[in-house]
Protein backbone atom coordinates (compact mmCIF):
# COMPACT_ATOMS: atom_id res chain seq x y z
CA UNK A 1 0.00 0.00 0.00
CA UNK A 2 1.46 3.36 -1.01
CA UNK A 3 1.23 6.53 1.05
CA UNK A 4 -1.25 9.09 -0.24
CA UNK A 5 0.31 11.98 -2.16
CA UNK A 6 0.51 15.30 -0.38
CA UNK A 7 -1.33 18.01 -2.22
CA UNK A 8 0.89 20.83 -3.38
CA UNK A 9 -0.29 24.18 -1.95
CA UNK A 10 -1.83 26.50 -4.47
CA UNK A 11 0.81 29.25 -4.57
CA UNK A 12 -1.38 31.67 -6.50
CA UNK A 13 -4.18 31.52 -3.93
CA UNK A 14 -1.59 31.81 -1.12
CA UNK A 15 -0.16 34.94 -2.77
CA UNK A 16 -3.65 36.37 -3.18
CA UNK A 17 -4.34 35.73 0.50
CA UNK A 18 -1.08 37.45 1.53
CA UNK A 19 -1.83 40.47 -0.67
CA UNK A 20 -5.36 40.67 0.71
CA UNK A 21 -4.13 40.64 4.34
CA UNK A 22 -1.53 43.30 3.55
CA UNK A 23 -3.93 45.62 1.73
CA UNK A 24 -6.56 45.42 4.49
CA UNK A 25 -3.89 46.55 7.01
CA UNK A 26 -2.37 49.25 4.79
CA UNK A 27 -3.40 52.15 7.05
CA UNK A 28 -1.68 50.48 10.04
CA UNK A 29 1.48 50.00 8.02
CA UNK A 30 1.43 53.64 6.87
CA UNK A 31 1.01 54.80 10.48
CA UNK A 32 3.94 52.59 11.51
CA UNK A 33 6.12 54.20 8.83
CA UNK A 34 4.95 57.77 9.60
CA UNK A 35 6.16 57.39 13.18
CA UNK A 36 9.62 56.60 11.84
CA UNK A 37 9.88 58.74 8.69
CA UNK A 38 8.80 62.40 8.42
CA UNK A 39 8.41 62.64 4.66
CA UNK A 40 4.96 61.48 3.46
CA UNK A 41 6.27 60.78 -0.03
CA UNK A 42 9.01 58.59 1.45
CA UNK A 43 6.44 56.74 3.60
CA UNK A 44 4.56 55.74 0.44
CA UNK A 45 7.79 54.82 -1.32
CA UNK A 46 8.99 52.65 1.59
CA UNK A 47 5.60 50.97 1.82
CA UNK A 48 5.73 50.12 -1.88
CA UNK A 49 9.27 48.78 -1.55
CA UNK A 50 8.16 46.63 1.38
CA UNK A 51 5.14 45.30 -0.49
CA UNK A 52 7.36 44.29 -3.40
CA UNK A 53 9.74 42.51 -0.98
CA UNK A 54 6.78 40.76 0.64
CA UNK A 55 5.49 39.49 -2.68
CA UNK A 56 8.96 38.29 -3.64
CA UNK A 57 9.55 36.62 -0.26
CA UNK A 58 6.03 35.33 0.43
CA UNK A 59 7.29 31.77 0.02
CA UNK A 60 9.14 32.19 3.35
CA UNK A 61 5.86 32.75 5.18
CA UNK A 62 4.88 29.75 7.34
CA UNK A 63 1.16 30.26 7.74
CA UNK A 64 -1.44 32.86 6.96
CA UNK A 65 -1.85 33.92 10.57
CA UNK A 66 1.68 35.35 10.72
CA UNK A 67 1.34 37.64 7.67
CA UNK A 68 1.02 40.91 9.61
CA UNK A 69 3.91 40.39 12.08
CA UNK A 70 6.01 39.02 9.22
CA UNK A 71 5.30 42.15 7.17
CA UNK A 72 6.19 44.42 10.13
CA UNK A 73 9.64 42.77 10.11
CA UNK A 74 9.94 43.62 6.43
CA UNK A 75 8.87 47.21 7.16
CA UNK A 76 11.44 47.53 9.97
CA UNK A 77 14.20 46.23 7.72
CA UNK A 78 13.16 48.61 4.93
CA UNK A 79 13.26 51.57 7.35
CA UNK A 80 16.69 50.47 8.63
CA UNK A 81 17.97 50.17 5.05
CA UNK A 82 16.55 53.63 4.27
CA UNK A 83 18.35 55.27 7.19
CA UNK A 84 21.59 53.42 6.44
CA UNK A 85 21.41 54.61 2.86
CA UNK A 86 20.61 58.15 4.00
CA UNK A 87 23.52 58.10 6.46
CA UNK A 88 25.82 56.87 3.71
CA UNK A 89 24.62 59.61 1.36
CA UNK A 90 25.06 62.23 4.10
CA UNK A 91 28.58 60.98 4.81
CA UNK A 92 29.45 61.17 1.10
CA UNK A 93 27.91 64.64 0.81
CA UNK A 94 29.80 65.86 3.89
CA UNK A 95 33.04 64.40 2.53
CA UNK A 96 32.40 66.14 -0.79
CA UNK A 97 31.66 69.46 0.98
CA UNK A 98 34.85 69.13 3.03
CA UNK A 99 36.90 68.49 -0.11
CA UNK A 100 35.20 71.40 -1.88
CA UNK A 101 35.98 73.62 1.10
CA UNK A 102 39.62 72.56 1.04
CA UNK A 103 39.80 73.18 -2.69
CA UNK A 104 38.18 76.59 -2.30
CA UNK A 105 40.74 77.45 0.39
CA UNK A 106 43.55 76.26 -1.84
CA UNK A 107 44.63 79.65 -3.09
CA UNK A 108 46.11 79.71 -6.57
CA UNK A 109 48.51 82.64 -6.71
CA UNK A 110 48.02 85.30 -9.35
CA UNK A 111 50.70 85.98 -11.94
CA UNK A 112 51.74 89.11 -10.02
CA UNK A 113 52.25 87.07 -6.82
CA UNK A 114 54.34 84.49 -8.67
CA UNK A 115 56.48 87.08 -10.46
CA UNK A 116 57.82 88.27 -7.11
CA UNK A 117 59.25 84.82 -6.35
CA UNK A 118 60.54 83.95 -9.83
CA UNK A 119 64.26 83.63 -10.27
CA UNK A 120 66.03 86.95 -10.72
CA UNK A 121 68.10 85.33 -13.45
CA UNK A 122 65.07 84.93 -15.72
CA UNK A 123 65.44 88.32 -17.44
CA UNK A 124 69.13 87.70 -18.11
CA UNK A 125 68.40 84.20 -19.46
CA UNK A 126 65.65 85.51 -21.77
CA UNK A 127 67.79 88.32 -23.11
CA UNK A 128 70.53 85.91 -24.31
CA UNK A 129 68.02 83.90 -26.41
CA UNK A 130 67.52 84.50 -30.12
CA UNK A 131 65.40 87.65 -30.56
CA UNK A 132 62.40 85.72 -31.97
CA UNK A 133 62.43 83.32 -29.02
CA UNK A 134 62.78 86.03 -26.39
CA UNK A 135 59.90 88.01 -27.98
CA UNK A 136 57.63 84.95 -27.93
CA UNK A 137 58.37 84.15 -24.27
CA UNK A 138 57.98 87.76 -23.13
CA UNK A 139 54.71 88.30 -24.98
CA UNK A 140 53.01 84.91 -24.52
CA UNK A 141 54.36 83.50 -21.25
CA UNK A 142 55.05 86.72 -19.35
CA UNK A 143 52.57 89.24 -20.79
CA UNK A 144 49.80 86.68 -21.36
CA UNK A 145 49.08 87.45 -25.02
CA UNK A 146 47.46 84.69 -27.06
CA UNK A 147 49.41 82.67 -29.59
CA UNK A 148 47.03 83.66 -32.40
CA UNK A 149 47.54 87.42 -31.80
CA UNK A 150 51.33 87.11 -31.66
CA UNK A 151 51.38 84.80 -34.70
CA UNK A 152 49.37 87.32 -36.71
CA UNK A 153 51.83 90.13 -35.85
CA UNK A 154 54.79 87.88 -36.72
CA UNK A 155 52.99 86.93 -39.94
CA UNK A 156 53.21 83.20 -39.22
CA UNK A 157 50.55 80.55 -38.59
CA UNK A 158 49.47 79.79 -35.02
CA UNK A 159 50.87 76.26 -35.43
CA UNK A 160 54.24 77.69 -36.43
CA UNK A 161 54.12 80.06 -33.45
CA UNK A 162 53.34 77.12 -31.13
CA UNK A 163 56.35 75.18 -32.44
CA UNK A 164 58.63 78.23 -32.07
CA UNK A 165 57.33 78.85 -28.53
CA UNK A 166 58.10 75.25 -27.62
CA UNK A 167 61.65 75.62 -28.95
CA UNK A 168 62.02 78.96 -27.15
CA UNK A 169 61.01 77.38 -23.86
CA UNK A 170 63.52 74.55 -24.36
CA UNK A 171 66.26 77.10 -25.07
CA UNK A 172 65.26 79.11 -21.98
CA UNK A 173 65.32 75.96 -19.83
CA UNK A 174 68.85 75.15 -21.04
CA UNK A 175 69.97 78.71 -20.39
CA UNK A 176 68.55 78.68 -16.86
CA UNK A 177 70.08 75.27 -16.10
CA UNK A 178 73.47 76.59 -17.13
CA UNK A 179 73.23 79.78 -15.11
CA UNK A 180 71.22 78.59 -12.08
CA UNK A 181 71.85 74.87 -11.80
CA UNK A 182 69.72 73.08 -9.18
CA UNK A 183 67.49 76.08 -8.56
CA UNK A 184 66.07 75.92 -12.10
CA UNK A 185 64.97 72.27 -11.77
CA UNK A 186 62.42 73.34 -9.14
CA UNK A 187 60.81 75.90 -11.41
CA UNK A 188 62.91 78.87 -10.32
CA UNK A 189 60.48 79.74 -7.54
CA UNK A 190 62.06 81.03 -4.33
CA UNK A 191 65.36 81.43 -6.14
CA UNK A 192 68.57 81.16 -4.13
CA UNK A 193 70.93 82.22 -6.93
CA UNK A 194 71.61 85.67 -5.41
CA UNK A 195 72.34 84.11 -2.01
CA UNK A 196 75.00 81.78 -3.39
CA UNK A 197 76.94 84.58 -5.06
Amino acid sequence: MTAPKKEQPDLSSNADSVIHRLTENRSLFEAFLRRRVDDDFMVQDLLQQSLVKAIQQQHSLNNEESVVPWFYRILRNTVIDYYRSKASENALRNEFLEEAKVLADDHVPSLDEVKATVCGCLDDAISVLRPGYSDLIRRIDLAGETISVVAKEFQITPNNATVRLHRARQALRQSLEQSCGVCSTHGCLNCTCDESQ
